[in-house]
C-alpha cells in the first residue's frame, strides 16, 4: 500500500474498525476507477511531455487485453499503452503499460511520467484513491428521500482523477460529514456584528441575536479556519443536517432552506469557500434565472438564493466566513444519482431527458445565459413511472451571461460580478455544451448503455433529434452550428491542476458525438 492507502486503513481500524475489511476489499478497484479517470486525461488533454496518442500496434504486452489499444509517445521517446477509451466511458482500467512495464496505481504511474508540472498530482491521486475506497467501504442502502439520492453518489466526478481527493479531511472527519457515509452533521453558529456583514437578501430572524448575525458554519471549518482566526462558535451544534452532493451544502432536518457553508479545503479541483462576490452576486442572479426561466414557463425550475452573508476578518469581508441559503428542490433528485436499476426503457427515459435538458438549457441560452448544467447542478422530477417531467437547477455561481444577447431579448442585466459576463460565443458554447454533453449526456449514455456501442450511437441519435427539436423553436443558427460541430470544448480536469496552470478552468476539444 501506498502512504494515503496505509495512513486511511491505520485510522479506520481505530475509528470504524467494522469497515477495516470492507475498505482494503475496495482498494483495487478504487485504484483501477482513479486509474481509468486518468487515462482518460492522458489521451484526451494538451499535457506537456505528451505526444498525442497514435493507434495501438501488435506485440502488446504481457497481461494487456485483447480490445483495440491505444499508445501515447512521450517526447523523452517512451511510449505509454492502454485499452482504447472513448473520452465518455465511465469505468476503470486495470493496468497501464509505461515501456512495457504495467502500472496498477494511478499515482505511481503518474510519477513514473514525470510530466511537467504534475509533481503535486501524485498527492492528489494517492488522497484520491484512498478516499475513494474509504466512500466505497460504507454498505450501500436503498434510496428513499432526495437527500438519500444526493447521499447514493459514492465516486464523485466521473472523469476527474482527483475524483475523491480531499486533502486536509482525515479519516474521522469524511465518516462525520462526507455525504456518502450518510451522517447527520451539526452546524456552528457564529455571532458576527451583523452591521460589519455584506448581506444579500433578507437575512432571517432566525439567524440574528439582537444586532448580531449568527452565521452557520460547517464543523470542519469551526475545527480548522475559526481557531486560527481567533474566534470560536456562539452556539456549537445548532441546526442538524443532512450533507447534500457537495459536501458543503446541507438540508437541515426540520426543513426549510438549505444552507451553504464555507468548507476551506481543495475537493476535487477548487477550494470550497464562499467568495465575497458570490454573496454579492447570489440573489441577483436567482432574480435574473428566475425571470428568464418565467419567460419559458417556468422551465427549468430555478433553486434560487434566498440570503447571503460573509464576515470581515482583518477589516476584509471573508471567503472562510460566509454562507449562503437556497431553496430547497423538492423531490428532483440529481442527474448523477441516475442510475440503471432507475430506467426501465433507456431509450423512452433518454429521449424524455433530452427533451427537458435541450429545450431548457437551449432556450436559456438563446435569451442570455450559458447554464454549467453538469449531473450536480441539474437535477430531475420524477413521475410515478419514473420517466423524467421537470428539471430543476442550482448553484448559480458558474453560469455565463451575455449582456448583448440579454439586450436583444429586452432583459436588464444585474450588477453581477464581471466574472460571469461573457459575449464570446465560444465562451457561451464551452460553459453549457461542455458540462451538458460532454459530463451529463456522455455519462448518462455510458452508464446506460455499458460499453455496447451500437446502443450508444443510437442514444446519441436520441440526443440529436431532441436537439434539433429544440432548436426548431429558437433563434441563433450560431449555437446550432456549435452544438452540431465537429468537436465540442470541455474542461481539461488534470491540466487545470498542474503548476503554475492559470486560476480558473482549462479547456480541451473533443469529438463531438453530436456531429452532423
Amino acid at each position: 500500500m501506498r502512504r494515503w492507502e496505509a495512513e486511511f486503513a491505520a485510522d479506520l481500524a481505530l475509528v470504524r474498525p467494522d469497515l477495516s475489511a470492507a475498505y482494503m476489499a475496495a482498494l483495487p478497484d478504487a485504484r483501477a476507477a482513479v486509474l481509468g479517470r486518468l487515462w482518460r486525461s492522458l489521451l484526451y488533454e494538451p499535457l506537456p511531455g505528451l505526444l498525442g496518442p497514435l493507434p495501438g500496434t501488435a506485440g502488446s504486452p504481457a497481461g494487456a487485453s485483447e480490445c483495440p489499444r491505444v499508445q501515447i509517445p512521450l517526447a523523452d521517446g517512451r511510449r505509454l499503452m492502454g485499452r482504447a477509451r472513448e473520452p465518455y466511458d465511465l469505468g476503470g482500467e486495470p493496468a497501464l503499460w509505461l515501456n512495457g512495464h504495467p502500472y496498477t496505481h494511478p499515482a505511481e504511474l503518474l510519477a513514473a511520467l514525470g510530466l511537467p508540472g504534475t509533481g503535486p498530482l501524485v498527492e492528489d491521486l494517492d488522497n484520491s484513491v484512498a478516499s475513494l475506497a474509504l466512500s466505497r467501504a460504507e454498505p450501500a442502502r436503498a434510496p428513499a428521500t432526495p437527500e438519500d439520492h444526493e447521499q447514493s453518489v459514492v465516486d464523485g466526478h466521473p472523469y476527474h482523477p482527483g475524483c475523491r481527493s480531499r486533502p486536509g479531511v482525515s479519516v474521522a472527519e469524511q465518516l462525520a460529514y462526507m455525504p456518502e457515509h450518510r451522517p447527520v452533521v451539526h452546524l456552528d453558529l457564529l455571532a458576527v456584528p451583523a452591521a460589519d456583514c455584506l448581506i444579500s437578501g433578507p437575512w432571517p430572524d432566525s439567524l440574528m441575536d439582537g444586532d448580531r448575525l449568527l452565521l452557520p458554519v460547517h464543523p470542519w471549518q469551526s475545527a480548522h479556519v475559526l481557531h486560527r482566526l481567533g474566534l470560536r462558535p456562539h452556539v456549537t451544534g445548532a441546526v442538524p443536517a443532512r450533507p447534500l452532493m457537495s459536501v458543503r451544502t446541507l438540508a437541515p432536518l426540520d426543513g426549510g432552506p438549505h444552507i451553504k457553508t464555507a468548507f476551506s479545503t481543495r475537493m476535487t479541483s477548487g477550494v470550497r469557500d464562499i467568495s465575497p462576490g458570490s454573496v454579492r452576486d447570489c440573489v441577483n442572479l436567482s432574480h435574473l434565472l428566475t425571470t428568464l426561466s418565467a419567460r419559458q414557463g417556468g422551465r427549468p425550475r430555478i433553486a434560487r438564493y434566498l440570503a447571503g452573508a460573509a464576515a470581515k476578518v482583518k477589516g476584509r469581508h471573508s471567503p472562510d466566513l460566509a454562507a449562503m441559503l437556497r431553496e430547497p428542490t423538492g423531490a428532483a433528485i440529481p442527474v448523477a444519482a441516475v442510475t440503471p436499476a432507475m430506467v426501465r426503457d433507456p431509450v423512452a427515459w433518454l429521449t424524455a431527458f433530452a427533451r427537458l435538458a435541450l429545450r431548457d438549457a437551449l432556450g436559456l441560452l438563446a435569451l442570455g445565459v450559458a447554464l454549467e448544467a453538469h449531473g450536480q447542478n441539474l437535477l430531475v422530477e420524477l413521475d410515478r413511472d419514473g420517466m423524467p417531467y421537470r428539471l430543476v437547477y442550482r448553484d448559480l455561481a458558474d453560469v455565463r451571461i451575455s449582456p448583448a444577447r440579454l439586450a436583444r431579448n429586452g432583459i436588464e442585466l444585474p450588477p453581477v460580478s464581471v466574472r460571469l459576463l461573457a459575449d464570446d460565443p465560444e465562451i457561451l458554447h464551452a460553459k453549457l455544451f461542455g458540462g451538458l454533453v460532454g459530463t451529463t449526456f456522455g455519462s448518462l449514455i455510458a452508464l446506460l448503455c455499458r460499453g455496447d456501442r451500437a446502443a450508444e450511437s443510437r442514444l446519441w441519435d436520441v440526443v440529436a433529434a431532441a436537439a434539433r427539436d429544440a432548436f426548431d423553436e429558437l433563434p441563433g443558427a450560431e449555437d446550432r452550428k456549435a452544438l452540431f460541430g465537429t468537436h465540442i470544448t470541455v474542461k481539461a480536469h488534470l491540466l487545470a491542476r498542474l503548476e503554475g496552470a492559470p486560476p480558473g478552468d482549462s479547456w480541451t476539444t473533443l469529438r463531438n458525438p453530436l456531429a452532423t
